[in-house]
This record gives structure tokens, C-alpha cells and sequence, in this order.
């Protein structure tokens, strides 16, 4: 009924860019907050970055000026920018939406795919 789909993830040098992309698609009724974590093997999936609707940004220390959470309302879209890269963060980026659907209109988080980062020289 709902699907989360991400892209953008890839092999990057330490210092460079990546801009990732989640749209989220099926029978949405409404979205409402959305995020996105990662995990590197061995570690627990962490928040990076979430922005609420209305457009309130959280992120981890770790990123802090380093990455840009933005959000499209009309595509049901949710982006991260990510700059000066590090080997650090090299991990599988999640994004996650709390949305309703047009089904239960119940408010529930759904999560994508997965898009690997690996930051390496």
C-alpha cells in the first residue's frame, strides 16, 4: 500500500558530496515527519537528520554542519544532503516517513530499502 524508495547512495572520496532521495508513493493519506538513520555493521541504526512538516530540522552532533535535511511536500519527498564526507560515515542510510494511509488514516513509520554509503580513498 505504501512503498519508500531511496536513492542516491554510492562510493565517494573523504571530503566529497552525495545527495540522497526518498519518495514516498501508494496510498498516502497524509505524511508527517520524516528522517533518515543509518547503520555501520556492528553498530545500532542511529538518526542522522529528521525535519517535520512543517519544516523543524533535527541532527545528530555527528553531522552538524556537514549534511542538509530538506523535504518536498507535494512529492512526498525527502532529501539529504551530505557534505565533507567522512570514512566515518560510511554506513546503509534508511529513510523513514510517519504517514497515514488513505486505508486507516492510523499514523505509522514505514521505512525504505536501504542506499549504501562507502566513504573510502
Amino acid at each position: 500500500q505504501v512503498q519508500l524508495v531511496e536513492s542516491g547512495g554510492g562510493l565517494v572520496q573523504p571530503g566529497g558530496s552525495l545527495r540522497l532521495s526518498c519518495a514516498a508513493s501508494g496510498r498516502i493519506f497524509s505524511i508527517y515527519d520524516m528522517g533518515w538513520y543509518r547503520q555501520a555493521p556492528g553498530k545500532q541504526r542511529e538518526l542522522v537528520a529528521s525535519i517535520t512538516v512543517g519544516g523543524t530540522v533535527t541532527y545528530a552532533d555527528s553531522v552538524k554542519g556537514r549534511f542538509t535535511i530538506s523535504r518536498d511536500n507535494a512529492k512526498n519527498a525527502v532529501y539529504l544532503q551530505m557534505n565533507s564526507l567522512k570514512p566515518e560515515d560510511t554506513a546503509t542510510f534508511y529513510c523513514k516517513a510517519r504517514l497515514a494511509t488513505i486505508t486507516t488514516r492510523i499514523r505509522e513509520d514505514y521505512w525504505g530499502q536501504g542506499t549504501q554509503v562507502t566513504v573510502s580513498s
